[in-house]
């Protein structure tokens, strides 16, 4: 019985101590909150200061702004960069600046700068309402503000508050961040000294994110809802399965992908998707236009990748742009050997590909810094910068140029009976193949995940065979090559060709056929791997804002620039042109028929069409090439 007991003296033993405890003093009772007002974090040994600051603009709008001033700094320029990818995502939790900052920025930290990144008008820290890449004032935003007029506040505010600085700015920044550098570049502050946009989004119609000359990137539906649906991150879409070749062939259109995932609540979205021609709603964001209009002469260096899969347009367009405009003195065009935005992250290799060295680390160092360090710290470079830089990848070097052809001086390369290609004109003929919307060729062997990093960053580098084979992709190439083939400059298509439907697109690739054998790399023999490549929507054939359909059985003629080239063509390989009518998920399904509206296609509009592309006379199929008889790279 005794354990029954036990309870029992327990409760008297406790309620005995309380009695004899002593009362608690002042000390012991807290009766606001155990989180401070404001917290003062003591210096124990960080080598940097860190300033958030809300930066009011000229309507009152306030801009988050993270500001890491080196220790002890003095009369340091300053370097910023306005994003909607969270300004605070470089976190203070070391004690040295270049460990915070890591290699996006390292370099920077060592040749001693100020950093400064800003949350745009409506993401994350900041205030006022967020539009995605906000037109300039003017018919499409009748505010008082942009993201030209936001930057020339920002830049102000720093150099009448940083006094640790030398009131100069530099401004760089990849992809949506190397847009808003362009922006900047509209009207620039007077202390805004230098600048670089790396993979700038330039035109979203033409080639740069949302669509290739009309063809939409389905990929896109994610980062709306990732950017659009909430002031911070956003989520992508959900899935019913891993595989988005199916995922979205089940959807039928990206207008039905996008409708079941609540897209039509997004403004954005409404507003591409009301607009899939290149009206006014396109001409008027066009940043190539923009700067050739309002060409300033703030130097700047424009900056890309020979494999961008997300911007490989709007780089070396803007650059040209300001070139026709006499502006060819302070602005320097750069083409690498990397994918997006790979400028700022390791860059030995892409893909199977392997260079002689970091090309991005080394070019960030001995090019990149020197450029801005002319402008912003008065140091002049042991070697002027050239005009143009582009990596050979065929040889694995830099050539530099003192001028860049772009799509002048083009030699055709002809579509020749028996896949073969020429630089002669061929017989006439053609060559069929039966396009069928049911099982449209995949831009990757499924299956296909686009948040797979490592697949969707190198897909342009895949390895053609995989397509090779297939019924409705064309294949052409030359003899095994005897002597050197070098391109400088954008290819072009030409392609003539017949479709029984009244709507089609035309995939077009330009391929170096490895030699069966690669002594130094095994696993690239007989690699065929496209250099430049493109998607062409046949309803603009004959104007990109007025489409039209396509006259069935009738011989029309595609043409469109694909993305510039630094190449040689080495002797013991081949050229391959490939030609196709879809590349999916990648883009959206053309069903082949005319509509007013392809996202909003019916199933009974999507139908096999029979594809004639025609060889000789009057419809002699090519692709145009920049060749030059040897190298015009400066010595």
């Amino acid at each position: 019985m005794r354990h029954y007991l036990l309870p029992v003296l327990l409760s008297t033993a406790l309620a005995a101590q309380a009695a004899s405890a002593p009362a608690p003093d002042a000390s012991m009772v807290q009766l606001g909150s155990d989180i401070p007002a404001k917290w003062q974090a003591p210096d124990v040994g960080r080598d940097y200061l860190k300033q958030v600051v809300e930066i009011p603009m000229r309507d009152g709008v306030k801009l988050h702004t993270v500001i890491l001033i080196p220790k002890n700094a003095s009369k340091l320029p300053m370097l910023l960069e306005r994003t909607p990818y969270e300004a605070d995502r470089i976190k203070d939790g070391k004690l040295n600046l270049r460990d915070s900052v890591g290699s996006l920025n390292r370099e920077w930290v060592d040749d001693g700068y100020i950093l400064v990144f800003q949350d745009i008008r409506g993401k994350y820290g900041s205030e006022g309402k967020y539009v995605m890449t906000r037109p300039p004032i003017g018919p499409l935003n009748p505010t008082k503000t942009d993201d030209t007029t936001d930057a020339w506040d920002t830049i102000d505010w720093l150099v009448k508050n940083v006094k640790q600085s030398n009131q100069r700015v530099g401004m760089i920044g990849s992809s949506y961040d190397g847009w808003t550098v362009t922006m900047a570049l509209l009207d620039p502050h007077p202390a805004l000294k230098v600048a670089a946009p790396q993979s700038p989004m330039v035109d979203g119609w033409m080639g740069d994110d949302w669509f290739h000359y009309g063809a939409f990137r389905q990929l896109n539906l994610d980062y709306f809802t990732g950017q659009t649906t909430k002031t911070g991150a956003g989520a992508p879409m959900l899935r019913p399965g891993t595989d988005d070749y199916q995922t979205f062939l089940d959807a039928g259109t990206a207008g039905n992908m996008a409708r079941k995932n609540g897209l039509e609540q997004l403004g954005f979205w409404n507003r591409l998707a009301a607009h899939p021609a290149y009206d006014a709603f396109w001409q008027l964001q066009a940043v190539d236009k923009m700067m050739a209009a309002k060409p300033s002469n703030v130097p700047t260096m424009w900056l890309q990748g020979l494999w961008d899969q997300e911007d490989i347009y709007g780089a070396v367009i803007a650059w040209e742009a300001l070139k026709a405009k006499g502006k060819a003195g302070n602005n320097h065009l750069v083409m690498g050997p990397w994918y997006h935005s790979q400028i700022n992250r390791s860059a030995e290799r892409l893909g199977p590909f392997k260079w002689n060295g970091d090309t991005a680390a080394d070019f960030r160092r001995d090019v990149l810094i020197p450029f801005f360090n002319t402008y912003l710290k008065d140091r002049t470079p042991a070697e002027p910068l050239a005009p143009v830089m582009i990596f050979n990848a065929a040889e694995k070097h830099w050539d530099k140029f003192a001028d860049w052809p772009g799509t002048t001086q083009l030699t055709p390369l002809y579509l020749q009976a028996g896949n073969g290609l020429a630089f002669q004109p061929a017989a006439a003929g053609e060559d069929s193949y039966v396009s069928d919307p049911a099982k449209p060729v995949p831009f990757l062997p499924p299956p296909v995940s686009f948040a797979d990093h490592e697949r969707w960053t190198t897909w342009l580098l895949q390895d053609q065979r995989a397509v090779g084979t297939r019924t409705d992709v064309l294949s052409y190439q030359t003899p095994v090559l005897t002597a050197p083939v070098t391109l400088q400059g954008a290819p072009v298509a030409d392609i003539f060709a017949k479709t029984s439907g009244t709507d089609g697109d035309f995939v077009v690739k330009l391929i170096d056929v490895f030699p069966p054998f690669v002594a130094e790399q095994p696993e690239l023999g007989g690699y065929q791997l496209a250099i430049s490549l493109d998607i062409f929507r046949g309803r603009y054939r004959q104007s990109f804002e007025h489409p039209s359909p396509i006259p069935a059985g009738e011989t029309q003629e595609y043409k469109f620039r694909l993305p510039t080239v630094n190449y040689v063509f080495k002797p013991g390989h081949r050229i391959m042109v490939q030609i196709q009518s879809s590349l999916f998920p990648l883009y959206d399904r053309n069903p082949q028929t005319y509509v007013p509206n392809i996202f909003f296609a019916k199933p009974e509009d999507f139908q096999k069409a029979t594809i004639s592309v025609q060889r000789g006379a009057a419809g002699a199929s090519s692709v145009l090439l920049p060749v030059v008889p040897a190298s015009t790279a400066l010595k």
